[in-house]
């Protein structure tokens, strides 16, 4: 129990406050009426507390209460921390949300074929003893890809220069590159 300092039979701060108001602030208006009034309600208050001193159980809680507190204060309040059991020896992560993506636009651009006519035909052969082919047997000779087949050859050499095929052969040559020889049908001189 709190004992009042100036043994007016207070039980609790509230009590002292009721019996001794803070005095008002310098220069602030006060009301005669209203002090007057607060001051009987203040006496009318202790009288009815003097008169019941049987009601002690709630202030013995509070006090219960406030010693509680007090002793938290300065013991520190410990908090529980519970730990999860594991009955494993293995450590998995748990799961967690995931999300599927949702891009904005796409990464990758639908690419075409790499592997075209451009890629197919690498270049001509200008060379004496090809020229005097293209003259004497209308056959044309190209350096060409060498994962390039008799037939990828031939789509190719119709796409990009628009002749008929009679017949294609193939060598590869001992530098590692491969040769294509593309016979023309008669009516292309």
């Amino acid at each position: 129990q709190l004992a009042c300092p100036l043994d007016l039979g207070c039980h609790s701060v509230r009590d002292f406050f009721a019996w001794n108001p803070m005095p008002p602030k310098k220069g602030a208006k006060t009301n005669p009426a209203a002090a007057e009034a607060a001051k009987i309600a203040g006496k009318k208050e202790v009288a009815t507390k003097k008169a019941a001193p049987a009601k002690r159980a709630p202030v013995k809680k509070a006090v219960e209460k406030a010693e509680k507190a007090a002793k938290a204060v300065t013991k520190g309040a410990a908090i529980k921390r519970t730990r999860k059991i594991h009955t494993s020896v293995q450590f998995h992560r748990p799961h967690t949300l995931r999300v599927a993506r949702n891009p904005k636009y796409p990464r990758t651009i639908s690419q075409r074929s790499k592997f075209d006519e451009y890629r197919i035909l690498r270049v001509p052969l200008t060379t004496e003893s090809s020229m005097k082919l293209i003259e004497d047997n209308n056959t044309l000779s190209f350096l060409v890809d060498l994962r390039a087949s008799k037939r990828n050859i031939r789509d190719a050499i119709k796409k990009m220069h628009k002749v008929k095929v009679a017949s294609i052969n193939t060598i590869i040559r001992p530098d590692g590159q491969k040769k294509a020889f593309v016979k023309l049908t008669s009516d292309h001189d």
